[in-house]
C-alpha cells in the first residue's frame, strides 16, 4: 500500500516537473541511492547495496545522456567527465565494498543539487538571474555557460 502511494506521488512529480525540475529529481534520486547504498554497506546487505549503486549509476547515465554538448560547451564536457568519474567511483565502492567512494560521490552530488535548486528557485523568464545564480553556486564564474542551463535540457 505504502509503495503504491509513494510511486503515485513520484509519478505525479515527474509528470508535472519542468525540465529543471526533472534534473533536480534525478540528482535527488542519485543522492538518495548513494545514501541508501551506504546504509546497506554498513548493514552488510550486499544485494541491496549493489541494487542502490546500480540505481545511482543508471541515473548518472541518464544525466550524461541529457547533456547537450553543442549548446553547453565546456560545462557540458566537464559535467560529462564528472558523471563518468562518479560512475567509476560507485563501481569501485561496489567491488571493494568500501564507503569512501560512496561518501565522495555523495559529496560531489551535493553541490550539483544545490546548483539546480538555485536554478529552479529563479522565476521563469529571467535567464540573467538564473545564470548568475548558477555561476555563484558552481563558483565557476562562467555566466555564458550557465546561461545555457536556464534552457533546461540544454547542457
Amino acid at each position: 500500500m505504502w509503495q503504491n502511494a509513494q510511486e503515485a506521488y513520484l509519478e505525479g512529480r515527474i509528470l508535472s516537473a519542468s525540465p529543471l525540475g526533472l534534473i533536480r529529481l534525478l540528482y535527488q534520486g542519485a543522492a538518495g541511492a548513494v545514501r541508501e547504498a551506504r546504509r546497506h554497506l554498513a548493514a552488510g546487505e550486499i544485494r541491496q547495496r549493489s541494487r542502490a549503486i546500480t540505481k545511482a549509476c543508471d541515473i548518472l547515465v541518464e544525466l550524461e545522456q541529457a547533456l547537450d554538448y553543442a549548446r553547453g560547451g565546456e560545462i557540458s564536457r566537464r559535467l560529462g567527465e564528472l558523471y563518468f568519474y562518479m560512475q567509476q567511483r560507485l563501481t569501485e565502492a561496489n567491488f571493494r565494498q568500501t564507503d569512501a567512494p560512496l561518501a565522495e560521490v555523495l559529496g560531489l552530488l551535493a553541490p550539483l543539487l544545490e546548483a539546480w535548486d538555485a536554478l529552479s528557485a529563479q522565476e521563469p523568464g529571467q535567464p540573467a538571474a538564473t545564470a548568475q545564480a548558477a555561476a555563484a553556486t558552481w563558483g565557476a564564474g562562467m555566466p555564458e555557460e550557465a546561461a545555457c542551463c536556464s534552457q533546461g535540457w540544454s547542457l
